[in-house]
């Protein structure tokens, strides 16, 4: 039995409910909050390069409040490359991704992350010029990730030397770029950047990778301790640059909803609300419980103070926001789910029963 980790308290909760005009399914957007949030990441790394991973979250509000406290933004693929370029046609774009077309290694970038020699001769045949970053793949002990990138993503050492060799006055080596892990403290990314840091004293992309905590939300990463030690690991002339995602917008979006049917199945209560996670991926592909809170807006029949396990709309029982949640709830009430501004909406199966799609509104000042 788990007690819901409130991340939101209710009086917050209910200015988050109004801002959705009664829609249901809602996404609501804290712009202030993001800016907040941005203005204090990007105090805290003086002299780091930040670029946002639009692969997060790339609605178009969100990309407006971060603009001005990015150094740029990295796409991975030449959708994002275009939506990107065309609301911010000034900022830089580093591209990045594994597979990439004939087409997207066509596409100006700032920096292009290259990930493979293959990928880099047919780069080199498209006989354009290009700043390059090689992906690299170290073979490291990772200990305590969320989950690790390796197979296809960058390349071993052999690989990397297979590429030195090809680079001319054209398609120039800049550097290095890794991301070998996601849900890391800023303790156990400094460890890595100690590591890697020291192999390349020109320019070096940290990736993400910046932990963030869905079952104590108010646990956030420590950006502070992260800048001040990357500031100390720096040598002179070394670039350093992070490309943080999740840990930028996850905690700005809210996705709001309605109990439509609160039901017992062998002794177990479960709530049904409007939508599912279809909208909401988040708690299935993480494993989670997606953080709530309830608003007692309803006078249908409900549970108090009992385990409840919040579920969708969908036919699968992989519909699951939440499992056996000690809380009261009924029908008719509004369900908040907060750190939904990240890998939430974008990365969801939408048309999956071909339910009505959420709306979406902004909090702003």
């Amino acid at each position: 039995m788990t007690t819901a980790r409130i991340s939101t308290d209710q009086d917050t909760a209910d200015r988050i409910a109004r801002a959705s005009a009664g829609d249901a399914p809602a996404y609501v957007y804290d712009l202030p909050a993001l800016d907040a949030h941005a203005t204090a990441v990007r105090r805290a790394l003086p002299g780091i390069e930040l670029y946002y991973a639009v692969k997060a979250n790339p609605d178009p509000e969100l990309l407006r409040v971060l603009e001005p406290h990015v150094n740029g933004f990295e796409v991975s693929s030449g959708g994002e490359h275009a939506h990107v370029s065309a609301l911010s046609p000034d900022k830089p774009l580093a591209l990045g991704g594994p597979g990439k077309t004939d087409a997207e290694l066509l596409l100006p970038a700032h920096r292009l992350h290259v990930e493979s020699p293959n990928e880099l001769r047919r780069l080199l045949a498209t006989g354009r010029d290009a700043d390059v970053l090689l992906r690299v793949s170290p073979d490291l002990p990772v200990e305590g990730a969320a989950l690790t990138m390796s197979g296809p993503f960058g390349m071993d050492d052999d690989g990397v030397r297979a590429c030195l060799p090809l680079f001319d006055d054209r398609v120039r080596l800049r550097g290095r770029h890794y991301h070998l892990a996601s849900g890391l403290n800023a303790d156990q990314l400094l460890k890595l950047a100690e590591t890697l840091l020291s192999t390349d004293p020109g320019e070096v992309n940290l990736g993400g990778g910046m932990a963030v905590d869905y079952q104590d939300p108010a646990a956030r990463f420590d950006w502070p301790a992260y800048g001040t030690g990357l500031a100390r690991l720096r040598t002179p002339g070394q670039t350093i640059r992070v490309e943080p995602g999740r840990s930028l917008t996850a905690y700005c979006g809210y996705y709001v909803t309605k109990v439509v049917d609160v039901k017992r199945v062998r002794g177990e209560a479960y709530a049904i609300v409007l939508g599912g996670t279809h909208h909401l991926r988040t708690p299935v592909t993480k494993g989670h419980d997606q953080p709530f809170t309830v608003l007692p807006t309803g006078a249908g029949p409900g549970v108090t103070d009992e385990p409840v396990t919040v579920v969708g709309q969908l036919c699968t029982p992989k519909d699951v926001f939440a499992r056996a949640v000690t809380t009261s709830i009924r029908v008719g009430d509004t369900v908040v789910f907060a750190m939904s501004g990240a890998y939430a909406w974008n990365i969801s199966h939408h048309d999956f029963l071909m339910h009505p799609k959420p709306t979406f509104h902004y909090l702003s000042r």
